[in-house]
C-alpha cells in the first residue's frame, strides 16, 4: 500500500495537466451535496505537491488554472439548471456558460499558485504551502468583489461540518471565510508533507487533531430571543412563478401555511418571489391589472395584514418598480428593484430593503447594447433591468427585533451582510432556489450557515422550494424544510452573540491572516536554518 501511494507523484508528473483536472474535480466533491471532505483534502494535498513540483512559473500557473477550472466548473454546475427555466435562449447554452464562466474564475487560484512559485519555489513544501495559503486568501478575497464579485463557493466551505456541528468552520469568528480557505490549503499541505516525509510525525498528529476538532459538537448552546417566528415555504415551482393563471392559488397556499389571522405576536417570513402583486402605490394602472387583489394595492396590503394577524409583522419578497418618463413620452417602469417589504397587521408598509448584490445575466444584462442584438437575455422574466440597492441595512421592527436583510445569493458575500453601524438581531435571507438544481440549494444553505458563524448572528431562510431553515449563531440548523415540500416552521428566533472579531474588523482580519501565513512561509525556513547553524 505504501509503495502504491509513493507511486502517485510519479504518475502525476507523467500527466500533470490531466492530474490537475482530476484533482480539481475531486476537490469539488468536498462541497455539498456530496460533502466528501476527506477526498477534498486529499485532492488539495495532490494539488499543493503538483504546484510545488512545477519546474517554472508557466507550469505552476497552467496546472493551477486547470485545477481551478475543473474544480469551479463542477461546483457551479447548478448554474446550468437556470437556463432550463427561461424561453429566450437555448437550454444547452447553460452547459456552455458554466465552463466559460470558470475560464475567468480559474485565474484566481492560478495567480495564487504563481505568487507561491515566484516567492517560495525553493523553500520546503511546508513553507511553500504557507505562502500558497496566504496567496489563496488574497485571491479568493479578490474574487469576492472584482467585477462585482462571485465568491461561490469558497474553498473553506469543505471544512463546514454537518447540520448539527460547525466542523472547522468554528474558526470563522476569528478568521473569516477566506482565511478559512487558507486553512483548508494548509491541511492539504500537512497531508502532502506527511505523506512525502513520513518521519514528520508532528504534522500528522496536528492533522489528526484538526479532524477530531471537525467532529466535535458546539461547545455551548446559545439561548433563544423573545421573538416568535412563522417561516413559510410555499413550494411554488419555478415553472409557475410567472404564470398569472396560478397567482391566486399560490397566494391561497402561502396564506394557509401562515395560519391566517393568528392573534399572537410574531414575525412572519415569506420567501423571495412570494407575492406577484405590486404593493406600492402610484404605478400606472396597467401594472396592477394582473394582481390577485383586484388591481388595488391598498386592498392587497390590507388582505395580507388580515392573514398575518393584528400583532404580527411580515417580511416578504416583492418586486418594486421605478416609474419615470420613457423615451416615447409615456410614464412607465424604467427599472425594477428586488426587494423585501415589512408590513404590519394593518397592511401598512413599515420599511423596505432593495437587493444590492444583483446577479449578472440573471437580474440584469451587462453590456446590453452589445449582447442583446446577439440574442442574449437575462434569466429573470421581464424586459427591464433590476437596479441595486445601497447595501446592507437593518430594519427596526420594534418588538419583532432588528432584522438584517440579505436577498438570495447576497448571503454568500462574506463581510458584506451586516450594517456595522446598526447591527441586527438576526438576518432574514429570503430566496428562490427553484433555479438552482440539486447542487445549488445545499451549497446555498451551507454558505448561509457560514455567515451565521462568521457574524455571530442567527439566519432565517425562507425559500420558494427549499431548503428553508432556521440557523443559530453557531451555524447549527435548528429547523428546516426540505426541497419540494410546502410547509411552515414555528419557533423562537435564536439569540445573537456579541459581535465577533471578524464582525468588528472584517476583511482587515482576512488580509492580516494572509500576511501572517506568507510571512511565516518566507521567514521561518531561514530562521530555522540559522538556529541549526548556531546549534
Amino acid at each position: 500500500m505504501i509503495q502504491r501511494l509513493a507511486a502517485i507523484p510519479a504518475l502525476m508528473q507523467r500527466g500533470p495537466a490531466l492530474a490537475a483536472i482530476i484533482l480539481g474535480l475531486v476537490a469539488a466533491c468536498a462541497f455539498p451535496p456530496l460533502h466528501l471532505w476527506p477526498l477534498g483534502l486529499a485532492a488539495l494535498a495532490g494539488f499543493v505537491w503538483l504546484i510545488h513540483s512545477a519546474d517554472n512559473w508557466k507550469q505552476a500557473l497552467g496546472r493551477a488554472w486547470l485545477f481551478g477550472w475543473a474544480h469551479l466548473t463542477l461546483a457551479n454546475n447548478w448554474i446550468a439548471t437556470a437556463f432550463t427555466h427561461q424561453a429566450k435562449m437555448p437550454e444547452v447554452l447553460g452547459w456552455v456558460a458554466v465552463p466559460l464562466l470558470c475560464i475567468y474564475l480559474a485565474w484566481y487560484p492560478a495567480f495564487a499558485a504563481l505568487v507561491a512559485h515566484l516567492l517560495a519555489k525553493k523553500r520546503p513544501l511546508w513553507a511553500f504551502g504557507l505562502v500558497l495559503a496566504g496567496a489563496w486568501i488574497v485571491t479568493e478575497w479578490l474574487r469576492g468583489w472584482v467585477f462585482t464579485g462571485y465568491p461561490w463557493p469558497p474553498l473553506g466551505l469543505m471544512l463546514l461540518g454537518g447540520w448539527d456541528a460547525p466542523g472547522l468552520a468554528r474558526f470563522l469568528p476569528w478568521m473569516g471565510t477566506y482565511a478559512l480557505s487558507g486553512l483548508a490549503v494548509l491541511l492539504g499541505v500537512a497531508i502532502a508533507d506527511g505523506a512525502i516525509r513520513r518521519d514528520h510525525l508532528l504534522r500528522w498528529l496536528g492533522f489528526a487533531a484538526a479532524l477530531a476538532l471537525f467532529m466535535l459538537p458546539p461547545s455551548d448552546l446559545t439561548p433563544d430571543s423573545p421573538i416568535r417566528y412563522t417561516l413559510v415555504q410555499p413550494n411554488i415551482p419555478q415553472s409557475e412563478i410567472n404564470d398569472a393563471s396560478k397567482f391566486e392559488a399560490q397566494f391561497a397556499r402561502i396564506a394557509a401555511l401562515t395560519n391566517t389571522g393568528r392573534g399572537d405576536s410574531r414575525v412572519v417570513l415569506w420567501p423571495e418571489s412570494a407575492i406577484p402583486d405590486y404593493l406600492e402605490d402610484g404605478y400606472p394602472a396597467l401594472y396592477y391589472r394582473q394582481m390577485t387583489a383586484g388591481g388595488d394595492p391598498e386592498f392587497a396590503r390590507k388582505r395580507i395584514g388580515g392573514i398575518i394577524g393584528p400583532q404580527s409583522t411580515l417580511l416578504t419578497g416583492v418586486v418594486n418598480l421605478d416609474i419615470a418618463a420613457r423615451p416615447d413620452g409615456t410614464q412607465g417602469a424604467v427599472s425594477a428593484r428586488n426587494s423585501v417589504m415589512a408590513l404590519d397587521g394593518e397592511g401598512a408598509i413599515k420599511a423596505s430593503y432593495a437587493k444590492a448584490h444583483l446577479v449578472p445575466y440573471g437580474e440584469y444584462l451587462p453590456m446590453r447594447s452589445i449582447l442583446e442584438p446577439l440574442g442574449l437575455s437575462r434569466l429573470v422574466a421581464g424586459s427591464i433591468d433590476y437596479v441595486p440597492g445601497p447595501g446592507p441595512r437593518t430594519l427596526d421592527l420594534g418588538e419583532h427585533g432588528k432584522a438584517g436583510i440579505q436577498i438570495c445569493y447576497e448571503i454568500v458575500f462574506s463581510g458584506a451582510v451586516v450594517d456595522p453601524a446598526n447591527r441586527p438581531d438576526y438576518i432574514f435571507n429570503p430566496s428562490n432556489d427553484g433555479w438552482f438544481g440539486a447542487w445549488g440549494p445545499p451549497q446555498h444553505l451551507a454558505q448561509a450557515r457560514m455567515r451565521a458563524i462568521e457574524e455571530g448572528l442567527p439566519v432565517l431562510r425562507s425559500t420558494t422550494t427549499g431548503i428553508s431553515a432556521v440557523i443559530d449563531s453557531q451555524g447549527i440548523v435548528r429547523q428546516h424544510i426540505g426541497r419540494g415540500k410546502a410547509d411552515a416552521l414555528d419557533g423562537i428566533v435564536p439569540a445573537a452573540k456579541p459581535p465577533t472579531l471578524f464582525g468588528r474588523f472584517g476583511h482587515a482580519l482576512t488580509l492580516g491572516w494572509a500576511a501572517l501565513f506568507m510571512a511565516l512561509g518566507l521567514a521561518l525556513p531561514r530562521a530555522l536554518a540559522l538556529t541549526r547553524a548556531r546549534g
